[in-house]
């Protein structure tokens, strides 16, 4: 009797191991692996609480910028509440230690310089979020499957992803008088075109569309004056606004405004900065790609 409880005890303890023998993956920082499945996980771009999301975890921190709101109402539909960890560009250190994290999911570029103090509080992958392009962001996505033990619901959920974006694709491709479509971030402080290698241009590059910017620059945000956005001059101009006032209100008192493609079409329009530039991840590109199908096409049925 006493065997058998031992062998019982030894065979539960082999099958525990062979359920965390976690694969190691290349982060931005090298080769990661975790000891166990983790359980308690915060993270520091809203990318990566997309990627959870959709594999059904909900992270206990979050760097929401101190306002829920920001999240996608689709994402935040599937949380538990969180704590907020603050800013994404300077998460607060003392609210992430206290939430005793066996996993915390870092940005690249923000928090880089950050890794080792991040490290010292828990394991922390590092990957692209802020300047990813759309491909980049899948592959974060399905990394962040990986570590958490969903690869399979993380590639089936990929794999029903692509099937909707090719969907929007060939829904988008039956009019051939869209044009060409150009988002920007605009605010008080200026213009921000999202050329084809940011997140928002390479979404528009898979539904098809062809970037209006000549020059193919490797910087996914371009700093835009009136006389670069009159050289892009895209037929759609897609604007994210923060604040009432923005540099559009000078700009529109410039005659040369009025010779913009979008402007004399009536086709300058305003969308959700969250929706296209802030949350980046598979429910983010799915939304945007709805957006911009019925943008256009309440346009064009006006």
């Amino acid at each position: 009797m006493l065997f058998r409880h031992v062998s019982i005890s030894v065979i539960s303890l082999l099958l525990s191991f062979s359920v965390w023998a976690y694969p190691s993956i290349q982060d931005e920082n090298g080769t990661f692996t975790l000891p166990e499945e983790p359980k308690r996980i915060v993270v520091l771009e809203l990318s990566f609480v997309d990627a959870l999301a959709v594999v059904g975890i909900s992270p206990v921190g979050i760097a929401d910028d101190n306002d829920p709101n920001i999240l996608l109402p689709q994402v935040k539909a599937r949380l538990h509440p969180w704590t907020s960890l603050g800013m994404r560009s300077q998460p607060n250190m003392e609210n992430i230690a206290d939430l005793h994290p066996d996993l915390i999911i870092a940005d690249f570029e923000r928090h880089a310089a950050a890794y080792d103090s991040l490290s010292r509080i828990a394991p922390t992958l590092l990957l692209k979020s802020r300047g990813e392009t759309y491909e980049e962001n899948l592959e974060a996505a399905a990394k962040i499957g990986l570590i958490v033990n969903k690869n399979t619901e993380i590639q089936q959920r990929i794999q029903q992803h692509r099937a909707t974006m090719a969907r929007y694709k060939k829904a988008l491709e039956t009019n051939e008088n869209l044009g060409s479509v150009q988002f920007a971030i605009v605010s008080s402080r200026g213009m921000w075109l999202h050329g084809p290698n940011s997140y928002a241009g390479s979404v528009l590059t898979a539904l098809g569309f062809v970037s209006p910017i000549k020059n193919q620059l490797d910087t996914p945000y371009i700093p835009a004056s009136l006389e670069l956005l009159l050289q892009v001059n895209p037929d759609w101009l897609l604007m994210g606004t923060y604040g009432e006032k923005t540099v559009l209100d000078d700009w529109r008192s410039v005659p040369l405004f009025q010779w913009l493609s979008a402007v004399k079409k009536q086709q300058t329009i305003k969308v959700s900065p969250e929706l296209w530039s802030l949350n980046r991840g598979i429910m983010a590109a799915e939304g945007i790609a709805k957006d911009l199908q019925d943008i256009l096409y309440d346009k064009q049925a006006q």
